[in-house]
């Protein structure tokens, strides 16, 4: 999974000037090439707006700075790691994988809407088992679209 100070690591190489030798490994060491295009995975996985809205709806106010810095990193992140591939936007290295990533996001964005709804009503009525049964069947639901295919 991808973390946020992966891009730190790699603002700092590149703000000490090695983004020259981060681009050469990129194009002529496999593993580290291999690594990246998994950060980019995850990255063009994440959905910011779906992120913002369970802050919005389900965290505590004095909480939310956290999840403003969080989703920050994660712009910057993908921003770095787009200035180290040389690539305009995410995906442009496996456009086939990329496409159905985009596709899915048609069926998870209603199906995150529903569990941010149902963790909200769950909240307010802990002991409602039908809620539980709905929150559990949305869970498996994006779980089940965000894995990969092939």
């Amino acid at each position: 999974a991808s973390c946020p100070c992966c891009g730190v690591a790699f603002r700092e190489a590149i703000d000490q000037g090695k983004l020259p030798m981060l681009r050469e490994m990129y194009a002529h060491w496999p593993y580290f090439a291999s690594t990246l295009d998994l950060v980019e995975m995850v990255l063009a996985k994440a959905n910011l707006k779906i992120a913002k809205l369970y802050d919005d709806r389900l965290v505590d106010d004095e909480l939310k700075p956290l999840g403003e810095q969080l989703r920050r990193q994660m712009q910057e992140t993908q921003d770095t790691l787009l200035q180290i591939t040389g690539e305009a936007k995410l995906g442009d290295n496996n456009k086939v994988l990329f496409r159905l990533i985009a596709d899915r996001e048609a069926y998870l964005a209603p199906i995150n809407v529903l569990q941010v709804e149902l963790l909200r009503r769950l909240r307010l009525e802990p002991d409602n088992c039908r809620l539980r049964d709905a929150l559990l069947i949305a869970i498996n639901g994006v779980a089940s679209g965000m894995r990969n295919t092939g």
